[in-house]
């Protein structure tokens, strides 16, 4: 430990002494003095173990899970089921130790499960081509604008406004440091209404239904997006994936997305994975890896990793992303509960949801200042707008225990009274009519005319 950390005055001579340098103040004399540290770190006396998890469950217990509240909370995180085995699997000591496989063919294994992942994303997706997982469904998104920005060589995207605000706001990030512009395009009664594309857009990105729960047409999307010699990406709901048109049918060049809601908990937000799929043409350009099957020497079935685009294994300026650990534990969780689900229980619990919200949709809409953001059909989610303060409404019904929905107003001003409802398999009927009970409440008290006489009452 002496070689990292120094213990005595004598030791710390000696490791300056080997680099060369007179002091340790030498070793900052670059960093600005404003910059620097000058007053030390302010921190409190240490803690014995018994004080510090006495505060830290003072801490947790001001948090409120969907186990404490029935929530409708989604936008892009959802409360669904995660069944036993997934714990019971991805829990395992081979599963959980191993990190980035810098000699990968000796974990067999590992190798496996990140193949049968990808297998099960194209599936999922309808394209050839999966890598080993990316981070999340946003990061994704300006993976594949990564991907679009150097096939194409243009400087140019065009994102639908119903794409996810944190994938608009990573791609904006990123494209910043590339030097390159994002055009963000707004919806027409709930779909994205595309504008004149020029022959400087090198991606038209839609999301799939979009955020405020609507089916897109991600096949008129595709077709316009390649006329003017784009790549058309699409950022997708996986669960949306069992009945909707894949987005390879539709044309798609690379479908992205958030795996939270296969097999994943919230887990206050993460972590979780996101997939990435496109077609053979750009299979050279996808970031992470890519795991292969292949034989050995004797004929036995085994599997290597393909492609590896990060700067790690390849020139850095050949590297397509730096990402190292692709939550392939996470991913592994996906593709178990895919395996669970099977290919008919999957298709069942699409139909299960789409019954689901299709019954809350119609219970909300029927309540006295309630109204459907949009008619379009939706999948898991819909929005609507509230005849009263939204603020005041979510905060009735959380009074009763439920969590309506998320408020549309911080990323719509638009709809300012708008709230966005998520429906899971785990949402009853019982409990949906719950929620229409409890949001007709709160709307009538709180529309206007209604205030003056609550207040005599």
């Amino acid at each position: 430990m002496s070689a990292y950390t120094s213990v005595t005055e004598a030791e710390r001579r000696q490791m300056l002494d080997v680099i060369g340098v007179e002091s340790i103040e030498e070793l900052f004399a670059d960093v600005p003095r404003g910059l620097r540290l000058s007053t030390g770190l302010g921190l409190d006396r240490g803690h014995s173990e018994q004080e510090v998890y006495a505060e830290l469950a003072e801490l947790a217990a001001r948090n409120v899970s969907t186990e404490d509240e029935l929530s409708f909370v989604g936008a892009g995180m959802y409360d669904n089921y995660v069944p036993a085995l997934i714990d019971a699997l991805t829990s395992r000591a081979e599963f959980l130790t191993p990190y980035t496989p810098y000699q990968p063919e000796v974990s067999q294994g590992g190798l496996q499960t990140m193949f049968e992942y990808q297998t099960a994303i194209c599936e999922l997706t309808g394209l050839p081509v999966s890598n080993a997982s990316v981070y999340e469904g946003p990061s994704a998104v300006a993976a594949a604008g990564y991907v679009a920005r150097h096939h194409t060589g243009r400087r140019r995207f065009v994102i639908s406004r119903g794409a996810h605000p944190h994938a608009i706001e990573t791609l904006q990030t990123m494209a910043h440091g590339w030097g390159m512009e994002v055009e963000v395009c707004a919806l027409d009664a709930g779909l994205t209404a595309l504008p004149a594309l020029g022959d400087d857009v090198a991606a038209v990105i839609v999301a799939q239904p979009n955020f405020l729960g609507a089916v897109e047409d991600l096949a008129a999307v595709a077709d316009a997006a390649h006329e003017a010699g784009a790549l058309c990406i699409a950022s997708c709901d996986p669960v949306a994936l069992s009945l909707v048109r894949t987005p390879g049918e539709c044309g798609v060049d690379i479908a992205v997305g958030e795996g939270q809601t296969l097999g994943n908990r919230l887990d206050f937000g993460g972590p979780s994975f996101g997939f990435f799929a496109a077609t053979e043409e750009l299979v050279r350009r996808i970031p992470g890896r890519i795991v292969g099957e292949t034989v050995d020497l004797d004929g036995r079935r085994g599997f290597v990793l393909t492609l590896q685009t990060r700067e790690q294994h390849i020139r850095r300026e050949r590297a397509t992303s730096n990402i190292c650990t692709a939550q392939a534990l996470n991913a592994l969780a996906g593709v178990i509960y895919l395996s669970w689900l099977g290919r008919d229980g999957f298709c069942e619990l699409g139909e299960l949801i789409v019954q689901r919200t299709g019954y809350a949709r119609e219970r909300l809409a029927a309540i006295p200042g309630v109204e459907l953001a949009h008619s379009q059909p939706v999948f898991r989610e819909f929005a609507v707008n509230v005849d009263a303060p939204i603020e005041g409404v979510v905060e009735r019904c959380l009074r009763d225990g439920i969590n309506p929905g998320y408020p549309l107003g911080a990323h719509f001003p638009e709809y300012e009274h708008g709230l966005l409802v998520a429906i899971t398999e785990l949402r009853t009927r019982e409990q949906i009519d719950r929620l229409a009970q409890a949001l007709g409440d709160a709307v009538a008290i709180g529309r206007p005319g209604h205030a003056q006489h609550g207040a005599r009452a």
